[in-house]
């Protein structure tokens, strides 16, 4: 067993090869590189395909033997500094090495379609190949340097495939935003890791639990500084896992393509926030400040994540916002001091949400066949609908993944989730409701996506195109529906909006809005593409190819089984489920008391709980999106409201909406406040400089060179000038001094 324990560098590197082939190829042999260039593709699964065996192989030897391994050499030695590399196999590093893997090895499949005719395809595998070393070298790293080392090659990943459109200005500013984002957490990160070698003198991280314990027990150390210095290590995961504040780079990041949203930000990027924290929870679990700190942040990130998340209209920025809710949900188990249980949700967030990327992948891929490549169009929920028939495996997929993630059982995400909230009780009876509320408007969102997209019959564009007349067309509401039919002949059942978000929204209006000038664009470029005989553009979308469904279909099964992992299974007179036996070893570390044993029927009246808070959020997504308000014309809802309280409701849901729209008016309150006070600053430091710090030397400079050249005009080389201009400057003197003394 130690021998294949040895050989576990092969991890991290055995991926390396490829994007440095790759890049040495384009440089020296250009042609033959791009006309060989699926095999590179094929090369990268290959290769990760190894790395996934090795590790799964190691995580059953770490089932069977609950062992931990470290093997380390020293790098650099200076007198009494010794900085060591090496790995560190444990059962934290061994599950997301799998993560990574899996995910990985099917978002690559994936890509091979989805990117076959982009001019970026051997690029695009060189990014993802170098990403998907760095982030396999993180989680294996045995010291907090080494740590930093990889989690700027993620950074640099990021950026690079964020930017992978770099001629499109938006994609640009993406990249840009998340690398200047991320710098704020990363520097704290670096503060905090040279703050705590200032306090135990390691970097390795069983030194530096055990002598900082040590230090803590015996209150050798100042607990002010400790705190600071954890909230700084803490900082670097709020940036790189997008919790508030620096969550403002993720929506933004989805200007890149879409197997990169898939992975990097919905499986293994985005977790690496997380992944940090589990390695440095024997530090945090003793400072109960930061503990509480980290429940605080991830609480917040929750509910701000799902209302941010309720009026997008781009697919991929709504499942992004689903994404940092559910980071959050990780992050308030972490400070709530459930180790286990985060990194359930860890688990199976990973794969829901993968799925969702990938089939929303599917679905805009399908859509730029229609409406031509362009995100506002083949991305936007509005412009959808009717997609069902058309897009059978993809809508079964999407339909699954958004099922996992409302909770609804038996799908992964239920088993995590359900841990979550009912530890939250426990924990804040503040916190417990609000994240069961979240949870309620999860299932409203994520249903909401999948009405609006896949229900229905299809969008007025299509349906305006395909032969039919209408009599007039109206703007989109707020909740991206046609026109609706009034319920009762005084008020419409919502008001029909603007397409523009800086249009002013108000629900129970009497007249509805006509369409505007930018809807009417739209209509015409798409009656442009559609009105010609183009191959590469069709009437209706087609389903993807096998290529991009098989991923869809394995993370499906994942979806399914990956949750009974959690599951508690009785053995020698103990419920025990097997990640907490895979767990084990970590969860010793922490001095946690796992629970062995299981209520069930507590379970079970916390289940029905969660389970009917989700139905409740799926019931009212229906109610608002579901096409059938034509069987409800004998439903009068809007006279069960009288006009001062449907006014008062009228302003809660557009305020709702504004938000939502607006993104919580944080990024306005970055652009406004803090870039112009800080440009202004800026500019009175830059002032400060110039004229004060440089214009003094400066200015005795200008001075010695006036009087230089004024007195030189004073010399005309006669002696008898000289003596006269002596005598009166004497003179002139001794009269000053006569008068004043």
């Amino acid at each position: 067993m130690e021998h294949i324990y040895q050989y576990a560098w092969i991890i991290p590197l055995l991926t390396l090869p490829v994007p440095l082939l790759i890049g040495v190829g384009l440089l020296f042999f250009t042609t033959a590189t791009k006309n060989f260039r699926r095999i590179w593709a094929f090369l990268s699964i290959s290769l990760l395909s190894i790395v996934m065996i090795f590790s799964i192989n190691l995580s059953i030897q770490q089932l069977n033997s609950n062992y931990i391994y470290q093997y380390v050499w020293s790098w650099t030695i200076n007198n009494d500094f010794s900085l060591e590399f090496g790995y560190l196999l444990d059962p934290l590093t061994s599950i997301m090495s799998i993560l990574i893997t899996t995910v990985a090895i099917l978002v690559l499949i994936y890509s091979d379609n989805y990117m076959f005719h982009d001019q970026g395809y051997l690029r695009f595998f060189a990014y993802m190949s170098f990403f998907n070393t760095s982030m396999l070298g993180l989680v294996t790293s045995s010291n907090l340097i080494q740590i930093y080392i990889f989690w700027e090659l993620v950074g640099m990943c990021s950026y690079l495939l964020i930017g992978f459109w770099f001629t499109r200005p938006i994609a640009a500013n993406a990249c840009q935003k998340a690398f200047v984002t991320n710098r704020i957490g990363d520097f704290g990160l670096l503060l905090g890791i040279l703050g705590f070698y200032w306090i135990t003198g390691s970097f390795e991280f069983r030194d530096l639990f055990e002598i900082f314990n040590n230090l803590i027990n015996n209150n050798e150390v100042n607990s002010l500084f400790c705190i600071l210095c954890a909230f700084l290590l803490f900082a670097g995961a709020v940036a790189k896992s997008a919790q508030f504040p620096l969550h403002v780079w993720l929506p933004d990041a989805m200007e890149g393509p879409t197997p990169i949203s898939a992975l990097i930000h919905a499986a293994t990027m985005v977790a690496a926030g997380i992944f940090l924290i589990a390695r440095l929870l024997p530090l945090f679990i003793v400072i109960p400040y930061i503990m509480y700190g980290i429940s605080f942040i991830g609480i917040i990130t929750v509910l701000l994540g799902a209302t941010l998340a309720l009026a997008q209209k781009d697919i991929k920025r709504s499942l992004a916002y689903s994404t940092m809710s559910q980071l959050g949900y990780m992050m308030l188990a972490l400070g709530m001091g459930s180790y286990r249980v985060a990194l359930f949700h860890l688990i199976t967030h990973a794969y829901s949400k993968a799925l969702l990327f990938l089939g929303s992948g599917s679905l805009i891929h399908s859509m730029e066949t229609i409406v031509g490549y362009s995100p506002d169009k083949s991305q936007n929920m509005v412009i959808m609908g009717g997609l069902t028939k058309h897009l059978p495996i993809t809508k079964t997929a999407f339909l699954i993944g958004t099922l996992s993630l409302c909770g609804i059982p038996p799908l992964a995400c239920f088993w995590s989730k359900d841990e979550i909230l009912n530890d939250s009780w426990e924990y804040s009876f503040i916190f417990a409701i609000i994240a069961y509320f979240t949870a309620g408007l999860t299932a409203f969102y994520m249903f909401r996506i999948y009405l609006l997209t896949f229900e229905g019959h299809l969008n007025f564009f299509l349906k305006n195109y395909s032969g039919k007349k209408s009599s007039s067309f109206y703007s989109i509401s707020l909740w991206g529906k046609e026109e609706l039919k009034s319920i009762n002949q005084k008020f419409s059942l919502l008001t029909l909006l603007r397409i523009n978000n800086t249009q002013k929204v108000s629900f129970f209006s009497k007249k509805p809005y006509k369409i505007d000038g930018n809807l009417i664009k739209i209509m015409r470029s798409f009656l442009t593409i559609t009105a010609f005989d183009n191959k590469n553009v069709s009437s209706y979308p087609n389903e993807s190819d096998n290529t991009m469904l098989f991923p869809l279909i394995i993370l499906i099964l994942f979806t399914f089984f990956i949750g009974f992992i959690g599951i508690p299974f009785n053995q020698k007179g103990m419920d025990l489920d097997i990640l907490t036996k895979w767990l084990t070893p970590s969860i010793n570390l922490l001095h946690s008391n796992s629970k062995n044993s299981v209520d069930w029927y507590e379970f079970g009246i916390n289940a029905t709980f969660s389970v009917s808070i989700a139905y409740l959020g799926i019931f009212i997504a229906v109610f608002f999106y579901k096409p059938v308000y034509s069987s409800l014309k004998n439903f009068d809802l809007m006279n069960s409201f009288d006009k001062r309280g449907l006014k008062r409701w009228d302003q809660i849901i557009t305020f709702i909406y504004n938000w939502s729209s607006n993104r919580g008016y944080i990024d306005t309150f970055y652009a406004t406040f803090l870039i112009k006070v800080l440009r202004a600053l800026a500019e009175l430091v830059s002032f400060f400089d110039r004229r004060i710090i440089d214009g003094i030397p400066n200015g005795f400079g200008v001075t010695s060179f006036f009087v230089g050249e004024s007195i030189k005009y004073v010399g005309g080389g006669r002696i008898s000038s000289y003596l006269f201009w002596y005598s009166v400057s004497v003179s002139i003197f001794l009269l000053i001094l006569y008068i004043f003394y």
